[in-house]
């Protein structure tokens, strides 16, 4: 992740796709893969473990994070998801079950994801970029279309929104039409 600078565990495909939504938000401090065994005591009857698959440590609070696709959900998990859930909350956090994602959010990540790596701007779309969106959100593609190079431009524009150098809104789908802000102006 290059929110912490490391590697992070995960054991499918579902937590990979949360670690990099993570990575997109810009906030996150830490990430820790499957960080404790919560023992508890269902009104059934005998004990129970359950591992939450992250905990994810934010300004200020933390995030306790399982990862279970919806149609895999049993009623032994959602007794399991309550539990961690009451242990969040005990501990001051904040507590999120992860069932899937909107197809356009998902695809959006994927496609943004390509632009973690560093990237050499010898054209200097970086500074037009940013220089054009200036203190007030524009349109993906009137951002683009005020630069020197508009097709180059949209790509530098997916890597600045990747390092946080822009934002947008992920409810909606990454189209010329998707309103991009300045960071910190949303």
């Amino acid at each position: 992740m290059l929110a912490t600078g490391r590697m992070h565990g995960f054991e499918s495909l579902a937590e990979r796709r949360v670690l990099l939504a993570l990575d997109f938000t810009g906030d996150v401090e830490e990430v820790l893969s499957q960080p404790f065994t919560l023992r508890f005591f269902p009104r059934d009857g005998g004990g129970e473990d359950h591992t939450p698959d992250f905990l994810v440590l934010l300004p200020g609070t933390a995030l306790l994070i399982d990862v279970r696709p919806a149609d895999l959900i049993k009623a032994k998990d959602v007794v399991k998801f309550a539990a961690a859930g009451r242990a969040a909350d005990a501990a001051g956090w904040r507590y999120l079950v992860v069932t899937g994602w909107r197809r356009h959010v998902w695809a959006g990540l994927d496609a943004l994801s390509a632009r973690r790596r560093p990237m050499a701007d010898r054209l200097g779309l970086e500074r037009e970029l940013l220089d054009v969106i200036g203190e007030r959100p524009r349109r993906f593609g009137e951002l683009v279309d005020a630069t020197s190079l508009p097709a180059v431009a949209r790509a530098h524009a997916v890597h600045l929104l990747w390092h946080r150098r822009l934002a947008m809104d992920l409810a909606q789908p990454l189209s010329d039409a998707a309103w991009i802000y300045p960071v910190g102006r949303r």
